[in-house]
């Protein structure tokens, strides 16, 4: 399958967020929250651009709901059509983006031409994020402690929290996003 037709397959963020069983209030928390920065000869050279974004994603997964809000807004005013596709529903594109050609990690956003063509891709996480989830994960326990789930959902829990309030991690989210974009 090319991405025209990964594109044409996935579903709106509109029925992607009505869908959402997890983190569906943080997402929407993050999305009424956050706001553009006065960016307009970027905003303008994406609208020129004529983008999609194809998003890899889950409900479940604490990075997706981080960084789709992000992504939306800077969507809206760069007129990029987005559609969204259930990683576990689409391993055979999900599989072309393996993180470090060997994790389905997520959300992976596919940007691509009117063509179809794949003009940039981004994902998972934005750089100084994937180091604060590799500091969170330094702290674990072994796996095979007595008390590593305890201490891993505690984790998760810690970073849904700080994703979800980390205005600073936002901004992260956006510049990383803008970076890829402005290549």
């Amino acid at each position: 399958m090319n991405l025209n037709t990964w594109f044409e397959k996935g579903m709106s963020p509109d029925m992607y967020i009505e869908s959402m069983e997890k983190h569906k209030e943080n997402l929407l928390y993050i999305y009424d929250t956050f706001s553009l920065p006065e960016d307009t000869a970027f905003f303008t050279q994406l609208q020129k651009e004529q983008l999609r974004a194809i998003v890899l994603t889950e409900d479940w997964c604490g990075d997706a709901m981080l960084n789709i809000p992000i992504l939306l807004h800077i969507a809206e005013a760069g007129h990029i059509d987005v559609r969204m596709l259930l990683r576990n529903q689409n391993l055979e594109l999900m599989d072309n983006y393996l993180t470090n050609g060997k994790s389905r990690s997520i959300p992976i956003i596919i940007f691509v031409d009117q063509d179809g063509n794949e003009v940039a891709k981004w994902g998972p996480r934005a750089e100084k994020i994937q180091e604060f989830v590799t500091e969170s994960q330094a702290k674990l326990p072994e796996k095979d402690a007595s008390d590593y789930k305890e201490k891993f959902n505690e984790m998760i829990l810690f970073m849904t929290k700080s994703f979800r309030d980390n205005h600073d991690f936002w901004e992260e989210v956006y510049n990383s996003l803008k970076g890829t974009l402005s290549k």
